[in-house]
């Protein structure tokens, strides 16, 4: 299943991502449930409001996606079984993973959350297909959980490569193969190209990864600002500078959301709702310490339309006060007043680690996420799940 790429390449990259993580992590806990459908989500209950977290392989074939409408998952697929949403289990599993890849010797292991994870191979030679069979041999091993495996010379090469591995293989991606891999897919294949962006460059005449490459740079910061339309381009030739950073995992967000099981009509109780959403972030932002630098504010009107809203704060700050009227001037920017059924505040934080040579989007592009992170344009659908009703992120 997998491809080789340049051996020559000095610098070797790894992606780990479990295969349905959640779902796994279930079906482990409940072996009577393995070959069924099996769907995660909310409270488990699938006749209320709320979203899928993650759908077993099976429950997938009948449509069933993270972020499908709990009720449209059980009628696309009846015979699924709905579980809640069980935190703890999942962070217990994900730490025996990480407990595994930091065993082994020569390698710099980045977390990117629950079910994925970066290793650098500083010592193991200039065999990363032989040595990425190994690690999915002793996560298997030693937790029972599957895993595919992208091999890159960077980070984003790699990152992308994992798609290609799916379910439970390897698959190489290096500057060798990259534009004959890449050139004719949609925009949004590249890690940090969501739909929405997708559309904007589509209706700039770049519709693939090959035609953004060979965009002129001018035009595109011209277009999409300087800082994002280059990096834009940049993603599209498969460069990224970025190290593989071996300090513990630091989350660069956190989030609350909750889905009204009746719509919120009235647009002063919306901004009500917000206002405790942000309130209840902060509570988790002031336990960490770490200023918020950005609010994100996310809208789901009826029917089941999602739109997103940010705001950059003047500077980085832990104060409620300053974070809610940053959360107000966001939903201010939403122009339509139509019936609400899901809100959520995101506070992106302030970064501790030093950025020193890495090449990082702004804050809220294409950042990594958690197994129940919250969707937004940057990552488009991710594979595992959004967030739980007013769980903590």
């Amino acid at each position: 299943m997998g491809q080789t790429g340049a051996v020559a390449t000095r610098r070797w990259v790894l992606h780990v991502d479990l295969d349905q993580f959640v779902a796994a992590v279930e079906v482990l806990r409940r072996p009577e449930l393995r070959g069924r459908p099996v769907v995660v989500g909310g409270d488990g209950d699938p006749t209320k409001r709320g979203v899928v977290s993650t759908a077993s392989y099976e429950a997938r074939e009948f449509g069933v996606r993270s972020g499908t409408p709990m009720r449209t998952a059980a009628r696309r697929c009846p015979d699924a079984v709905f579980l809640p949403v069980d935190a703890p289990a999942y962070e217990a599993a994900s730490a025996q993973v990480m407990a595994t890849l930091r065993s082994f010797p020569g390698v710099v292991v980045e977390v990117l959350g629950w079910d994925e994870a970066f290793m650098e191979l500083t010592e193991q030679g200039d065999d990363p297909e032989r040595f990425a069979r190994v690690v999915q041999a002793a996560v298997l091993d030693r937790t029972r959980l599957h895993c595919s495996v992208g091999i890159g010379d960077n980070k984003l090469r790699a990152k992308i490569a994992t798609e290609f591995g799916k379910p439970a293989g390897t698959f190489s991606l290096t500057a060798a193969n990259w534009h004959q891999v890449m050139d004719d897919r949609p925009t949004d294949a590249l890690w940090g190209i969501g739909r929405k962006t997708a559309k904007r460059l589509a209706a700039l005449g770049f519709t693939t990864v090959g035609e953004l490459a060979a965009a002129d740079a001018a035009r595109l910061a011209g277009e999409l600002g300087p800082v994002m339309g280059p990096w834009y381009r940049r993603l599209a030739r498969g460069v990224d500078n970025s190290p593989v950073v071996g300090s513990p995992y630091v989350a660069r967000s956190r989030s609350r959301e909750t889905t009204f099981q009746q719509d919120l009509t009235d647009w002063s109780r919306v901004q009500e709702e917000v206002r405790r959403l942000v309130h209840r972030v902060m509570d988790d932002v002031s336990a960490e310490g770490r200023p918020v630098v950005q609010v994100g504010l996310k809208v789901r009107f009826v029917p089941f339309q999602t739109y997103t809203r940010s705001v950059t704060l003047a500077a980085p700050t832990l104060d409620p006060a300053e974070v809610e009227a940053g959360a107000v001037t966001a939903l201010g920017r939403f122009e339509d007043h139509r019936a609400v059924r899901l809100l959520g505040v995101r506070a992106e934080l302030e970064d501790p680690r030093p950025a020193e040579g890495e090449q990082r989007p702004p804050a809220g592009s294409g950042r990594p996420r958690s197994v129940l992170s919250g969707g937004d344009d940057a990552g488009g659908e991710q594979s595992e799940g959004q967030a739980a009703e007013e769980d903590p992120v």
